[in-house]
């Protein structure tokens, strides 16, 4: 028996919470309904908008509770808050619903279970069976199935270079001597300096980087052809007429038409 449970939030953040927790606890997203902050947006509306839009509130909890006034209730604070709808296909689930609403801050009703069954015995007598029909849909999504990390890092490593390196030293020697001075000494008598420049070689270090490799990453794509196979259900009636049966010679007065 189909069941639709409704809850109402303050706000539109507390309703998505609520519709995201319904989702991971597996209710499909076709079953979960969640409607705008009407609360924020109600002062936008024009006159015309704010009837448009409290009939269909009006509308909505009419046809899931009929008149009353606990429905009444219903359709004041939906249209200061956000609503969440919920669309189950049993008592359990729809019960599981109501747990996930309570807990995330539903606006209490006075304990109304905010239920209808889709299943209605009309005032004539008949009954109404729903015919459901599963729908096929096949989509799509990326799977995570490895890959490559290139990490970069610096290393540090000794080197070593043997080179000769040229020390001068300048030495001053005086030697003693008692001759006779030359004429060309004479002719250079007079003041005098001479300068010796000391010089020594030192290692000058240079370092140059030079790409020696590069790395490249990359990916190509493979596509392939795959069927999906599934089961999908569907309500199938089979109506039988029976007819007013005979007892011997005689009719039965009490026959019955059963549907």
């Amino acid at each position: 028996m189909s069941q639709t449970v409704v809850g109402i939030f303050n706000n539109l953040k507390e309703a998505q919470k609520a519709s995201d927790n319904l989702l991971d606890n597996g209710f499909a997203r076709n079953q979960v309904d969640i409607s705008e902050d009407y609360g924020s947006n109600y002062s936008t509306y024009n006159d015309t908008d704010r009837k448009s839009h409290d009939d269909g509130i009006s509308g909505f909890f009419d046809s899931l509770f009929g008149s009353d006034d606990k429905v009444d209730n219903y359709k004041t604070n939906a249209r200061n808050g956000s609503t969440v709808s919920v669309h189950t296909q049993s008592m359990d689930r729809a019960e599981k619903a109501r747990n996930i609403l309570d807990e995330y801050g539903a606006i209490d009703m006075e304990g109304d279970a905010g239920y209808r069954s889709t299943e209605n015995t009309n005032t004539d007598g008949s009954k109404s069976i729903p015919v459901i029909e599963e729908e096929f849909q096949v989509g799509k999504r990326k799977v995570e199935t490895g890959g490559v990390s290139v990490r970069s890092r610096i290393i540090e490593r000794p080197v070593e270079e043997s080179l000769r390196l040229r020390t001068e030293h300048v030495h001053v020697e005086r030697n003693p001597v008692d001759r006779k001075a030359t004429a060309a000494e004479l002719d250079n008598f007079a003041e005098g300096e001479i300068e010796m420049t000391e010089h020594r070689e030192e290692a000058v270090v240079n370092k140059e980087a030079r790409v020696t490799e590069e790395i490249n990453v990359s990916k190509d794509v493979d596509q392939r052809k795959e069927t999906i196979r599934e089961e999908v259900r569907e309500t199938e009636v089979d109506v039988d007429e029976t007819s007013a049966k005979r007892t011997d010679a005689k009719h039965d007065s009490n026959a019955k038409r059963t549907i």
